[in-house]
């Protein structure tokens, strides 16, 4: 990791937090959600274990902050096109516990009819786009749909997430040059999680600051760490602005880290305990809680919050474990008809 001061500071005056209420009610909403993916990734991870989850299963633990705090920033009618590792993002673009987890239980009550499973999360009515496998080959689509804005010029924006491991992919690079080109109301998130599956940053990248890539483009950047999810809602908050009012495009690079393995499969030995640790210690969900009681929430409210959340994810799993699985009758609408399409 670079020293920190490689990594551009908050200012002192940034813009406003972008949802109604107090400050501190506002934190207390993004540390739920926060709290809400944690709880049930975990949930997730315990079922995958049980074998009642197929396939692949990449758990967002550890990140959350990026997804929770940049979605913040943006309104409902926005859109956000994402990679595999996509179940924190679409709980916080809207996408109800009990879909989600429907669907990584392959069952018919999921968001996508249990067809889609854990990289392919889809609720266009919330605007969530996906859940993509290919790494970058997302980006060039999420430049389509900022694309689809400027021509309807419906005023909506496009976040489009990804890792770093796709920046040296075709596809970021035709994304950002046609943003670029075209002026798209976009903003391209890469979510620095420090390890392209196993492989170490400084093994993939000769340059580790990813928005330098930013200059070839002629587009604006921005580079910080995840620590705190309100510096995140503040910074995308800016790119956001930027889009929605210029329609120009950003690159930003939000420094962050997994917790877990790239997937279940993954069992992490190439990094080490005291690595792990030291990054657990900066854990920006630990780091909303103490910011809420240093600042002096009510311990009743937090304690009622987070029983609540165990409430939400429990029913969550219920709901997956007694919902049907599909049937037959599915095959042929899903083929020709697609009635999971907006």
């Amino acid at each position: 990791m670079p020293p920190t001061d490689a990594i551009q500071k908050s200012p002192e005056s940034i813009i406003p937090l972008t949802r109604p209420g107090s400050e501190l009610d506002h934190l207390a909403d993004l540390y739920r959600q926060m709290l809400l993916i944690r709880r049930l990734e975990e949930e997730a991870a315990r079922a995958y274990a049980q074998g009642k989850i197929g396939g692949f299963l990449h758990l967002y633990i550890g990140q959350e902050a990026v997804g929770v705090g940049a979605i913040a920033a943006i309104k409902h009618e926005d859109y956000v096109v994402t990679t595999y590792r996509d179940h924190g993002i679409a709980i916080a673009k809207g996408m109800t516990p009990r879909a989600l987890m429907a669907e990584l239980y392959g069952k018919a009550t999921g968001c996508s009819g249990g067809l889609g499973g854990s990289m392919h999360m889809f609720d266009t009515k919330n605007g969530m786009l996906g859940g993509h496998g290919i790494v970058g080959g997302h980006i060039p689509l999420a430049a389509g749909v900022a694309f689809a804005s400027k021509y309807r010029a419906d005023g909506a924006v496009t976040l489009c997430f990804f890792g770093e491991g796709a920046v040296s992919i075709a596809g970021f690079h035709e994304g950002l040059s046609l943003a670029a080109l075209w002026k798209l109301p976009i903003v391209f998130i890469c979510e620095n999680n420090e390890y392209s599956m196993g492989t170490p940053l400084e093994r993939t990248m000769n340059v580790e600051d990813v928005t330098l890539k930013a200059l070839g483009y002629g587009i604006d950047r921005n580079r910080f760490f995840a620590d705190d999810v309100l510096e995140v809602e503040q910074r995308i908050g800016t790119a956001v602005a930027r889009a929605r009012e210029l329609s120009l495009p950003t690159l930003v690079e939000i420094r962050t880290y997994r917790f877990r393995g790239h997937s279940m499969s993954d069992p992490a030995k190439y990094r080490t305990q005291d690595e792990l640790e030291k990054h657990k210690k900066r854990d920006p969900i630990l780091r909303a809680r103490a910011e809420l009681t240093k600042n002096g929430y009510d311990e009743a409210r937090l304690d009622a919050l987070e029983n609540g959340v165990s409430a939400e994810v429990s029913d969550a799993v219920k709901f997956a474990e007694e919902s049907p699985e599909p049937d037959a009758s599915i095959l042929e609408p899903t083929t020709y008809d697609g009635p999971f399409a907006a």
